[in-house]
């Protein structure tokens, strides 16, 4: 944590210059400081250092007192004060000032560290607040040198994640590291505090190696203290509007001026107490952060003397709750795309999510309060629309199913009933079979629809079990009386997606105007298909945009749908920073509902990718956060485990990571799944190129017609040969395409494969290759690569004898290869350092399944 900062910061320092760390209380500016204090010292600098304390701002020179330095500071007074620590610094060596919290320094102090800067020139550092030209808390400048500036921003949700597993000791499942990440706004000390007071009054709880919420909050007693330390030197009028923003939650901005004074609003603003947003509607709105504090003031013990305000605010900020959507035009280019989602990169995720809970929330209380009063089936479908993308209540889905009134619903409210229920059977671990026995009786009571809920079995089954064989049989039978069923035409598109046909697959939503039943499917369909067929940089900019889209409207269904297509296409072109913020701003989120839940899995296992292969040694990565139940094997890139768990698994040796990779892509291709085989198949042998794995994938995408990867296929077949002219010549006619980074990878990864089994000439010519192609075709981007630390590179002769010493003494090692006693030692001694293995017998378990001599042994 704060690495980048760090680093920063010293640099700056480096070159003599002050720095200001600035950041809102608890971001870590103290956390920050003493890291590069330790740093500095460690260098052999010596740091004069001063933190403010509030009850010590009235104290004259109680700063300087804190140095320690023996000042007798009597009649000295400012200037003969600043006389004695300027010696002290124009001692020869490095020498740095540092102030933590000037403004709760004593004016004295200051003016001795003013004066001490402009004479010495010594580097300084300084934390502070975000300072506002109308804040009456701004310190005085100290310096008018040169200034460098450190901005710490609020932590994401990755880095939440990395921080509670060091506080808790485990790491958190998604609902916790979402609900903690949005209600301290990102704030490090209050994710701290919010943990260790949640575990302390049970509200999480260790299960199976993650920490779960117990319950829906993680408000408690222990957080009384910490909540009113940041409280501390409010004025009476801005806590009744923190108390009043408590009670309104995110509203207008010109409305909650009606409660709120607007100078009180802005005084809260320049403290860092209120966050701004647009809603669908673009309105500019504002709520309480962080919105911890909103659970303070909501507290019944507090609000009990004030039912008279809230019962104004309340008259003031009635409405019911919104629903129109707004379009939005889709970025024009990649460029453009990718400019506004970096700018975008500056707002907050909690403020964002908090924004999302509480407009879905009041969106499905609404649909449930309409439901209660009239157990319609048209009621029900808009309540159960809510839950195929958003955070579902079980208690209500179960009631809806049980209550509703079906008798005069309309057919394809019946359908998205029934399809709702399978879902519902899915997701709460019923089994395939009850599922699809949901969607039997549907087209036994409907037999007018009887081909659509034929068409949801189908692809329920394609999804959790396997493809069917007779697949176009199928759907020529179930079209040819309903020719033009969009229900139809929307399960044929995604299942050929699967079997990775994208012109099929925009071919068959084309043919209908769409189906309101099936929420974003159609824009899922047309932005994957175009991912699928390489048009990665189109997809990219589809996605965005429809991202966009959905996040104005509070959809979160279509948040995360789009949010899996960018990112698989950006981490596909190497954009790994972008779409780790992506996928960061849909963690922040909370798991989702009943569609899109195993593509919320898919991009958790994508955000630990990067580090499941960059790691020196096997880490906690997102990943943990993902579903452990479902299958090795999934319909989509990523929704299944089996291609994340053997990257991090780290086999010892390339020839090994073949095998196990291609037969994980051969049981990809026996079930149906294509598009995952082919795309599993190119991040395996990019990584780290193997025959088999190359092979499937070469006669895979033959059988498909799929030529959009054939540059990439035929360098890639050159490393394996290890043909280098062959490859040289290649790379010399390489034409820039869609698989530019994929290249970069195969050739970084194939000086890996060499490396790791200590062939120097081989590594040595894919060292040259790859230094070609950079010289060509540089790139900022840094290929994905396994790190060095991941394999044990142990050499031929150490995995021979390591092989032997599980079931052989030293001695007869020595008589069986022909070598001393000595040389077998000292094999053994290099394999147990370089695999970290405590004794020979772990070694021999280590290496027996890799060793290239176990199936001459067997056959012996």
């Amino acid at each position: 944590m704060f690495e980048q900062e760090v680093r920063r910061t010293l640099d700056y320092v480096a070159r003599g210059m002050m720095v200001r760390i600035v950041g809102a209380p608890g971001s870590g500016r103290t956390s920050v400081v003493q890291k590069v204090i330790a740093e500095l010292e460690r260098t052999g600098a010596t740091v004069y250092s001063i933190s403010g304390l509030r009850s010590h701002r009235g104290i004259p020179f109680g700063g300087i007192h804190s140095l320690s330095l023996d000042i007798r500071i009597g009649q000295l007074g400012v200037l003969g004060v600043a006389d004695t620590l300027t010696g002290r610094l124009s001692r020869p060596g490095e020498r740095v000032l540092v102030v933590d919290d000037p403004e709760f320094i004593d004016p004295e102090t200051l003016a001795v560290l003013d004066s001490v800067r402009r004479r010495t020139k010594r580097p300084m550092i300084v934390t502070m607040s975000e300072s506002s030209l109308y804040s009456k808390r701004k310190p005085p400048v100290l310096s008018p040198g040169p200034e460098a500036r450190v901005q710490l921003n609020p932590l994401r949700y990755e880095q939440v994640n990395e921080l509670l597993t060091e506080i808790l000791g485990a790491p958190a499942d998604a609902d916790t590291t979402a609900c903690i990440l949005t209600k301290s706004a990102g704030n490090p000390h209050l994710v701290v505090r919010l943990a260790e007071t949640a575990s302390l009054s049970d509200l999480i709880a260790l299960h199976h190696g993650q920490w779960h919420m117990t319950g829906d909050t993680l408000w408690n007693e222990h957080l009384d203290g910490t909540v009113e330390s940041l409280l501390e030197g409010l004025e009476a009028d801005e806590l009744t509007g923190l108390q009043t923003m408590a009670i309104a939650g995110t509203a207008p901005l010109d409305v909650l001026q009606q409660v709120v004074h607007s100078d009180v609003l802005d005084r809260l603003e320049q403290r860092g107490f209120v966050s701004v947003i647009e809603d669908v509607h673009n309105n500019v709105c504002a709520a309480m952060t962080p919105p911890v504090l909103a659970d303070y003031f909501r507290g019944q013990r507090v609000l009990t003397s004030r039912r008279v305000l809230k019962n104004r605010i309340t008259r003031t900020l009635s409405a019911a709750p919104q629903e129109d959507h707004v379009a939005s035009t889709p970025a024009d280019s990649l460029t453009r795309a990718l400019s506004a989602l970096r700018l975008e990169r500056s707002s907050d995720d909690a403020a964002t999510a908090r924004h999302f809970h509480e407009q879905i929330s009041a969106l499905e209380r609404h649909r449930y309060e309409a439901w209660e009063a009239e157990k319609t089936i048209s009621n029900a479908v808009r309540l159960l629309s809510v839950y195929w993308g958003s955070p579902l209540d079980p208690s209500r889905i179960e009631r809806v199913f049980s209550r509703t009134t079906t008798s005069e619903g309309d057919p394809s409210e019946l359908l998205f009933l029934a399809v709702t229920k399978a879902l519902w059977a899915l997701y709460s671990g019923k089994g395939l079979d009850l599922a699809a026995a949901a969607l039997r009786i549907f087209a036994k009571e409907c037999p007018e629809w009887s081909a659509e809920g034929e068409a949801a079995e189908l692809f329920l089954v394609a999804s959790h079990d396997r493809m069917p064989q007779n697949l176009d049989e199928i759907f020529a039978r179930l079209q040819e009386g309903h020719p033009h069923s969009a229900v139809i035409a929307c399960i044929r598109g995604i299942l050929e997606l699967y079997r990775l046909n994208p012109s099929e697959a925009l071919k068959a939503i084309d043919s209908t105007a769409g189906f309101k039943g099936l929420p974003r499917v159609e824009s899922f369909i047309r932005g994957l298909a175009l991912f699928s067929s390489g048009r990665i940089e189109e997809s990219i900019v589809y996605a965005l945009g429809q991202r966009t889209e959905a996040r104005r409207n509070l959809d979160q269904l279509g948040m995360v749908s789009s949010t899996y297509i960018a990112a698989q296409a950006l981490v596909y072109r190497g954009h790994f920073d972008e779409a780790d913020y992506l996928m960061g701003s849909v963690f922040a989120l909370g798991r989702p509902g009943l569609l899109v839940n195993s593509l919320h899995d898919a991009m958790l296992r994508l955000a630990g990718l990067r580090t499941a292969t960059t790691a020196i040694s096997p880490t906690a990565t997102l990943a943990t956060q993902a579903r452990r139940e479902t299958e090795d094997v999934g319909p989509l890139p990523g929704t299944a485990k089996g291609v994340y768990q053997l990257v991090a698994g780290r086999p010892l040796l390339p020839a090994v990571f073949d095998r196990k990779a291609a037969h994980l892509v051969q049981q990809q291709l026996e079930r149906g799944y294509v598009l995952e085989a082919v795309h599993s198949a190119m991040l395996f042998s990019c990584l780290l190129p193997g025959r088999r794995t190359l092979e499937l994938l070469r006669r895979t995408l033959k059988e498909h017609a799929a030529t959009s990867h054939d540059q990439l296929v035929a360098i890639a077949a050159a490393v394996v040969e290890e043909d280098h002219p062959l490859l040289g010549a290649l790379l010399q006619q390489y034409e820039p395409d869609a698989d530019f980074y994929q290249v970069r990878m195969l050739l970084r990864g194939a000086f890996k494969r060499y490396a790791f089994v200590d062939d120097t000439i081989g590594a040595a010519a894919m060292e040259r290759a790859y230094a070609m192609f950079a010289t060509r075709f540089p790139s900022a981007d840094e290929p994905l690569a396994f790190n060095s630390g991941s394999y044990s590179p142990l050499t031929v002769r150490e995995i021979e004898i390591a092989a032997l010493a599980g079931h052989r003494s030293n001695p007869e090692i020595a008589e069986h290869l022909g070598i001393s006693i000595r040389t077998v030692e000292s094999h053994i001694s290099n394999a147990l350092r370089k695999t970290g293995t405590p004794s020979r017998a772990a070694l021999f378990d280590l290496v027996r399944e890799t060793s290239p001599f176990r199936e001459k042994r067997l056959s012996e």
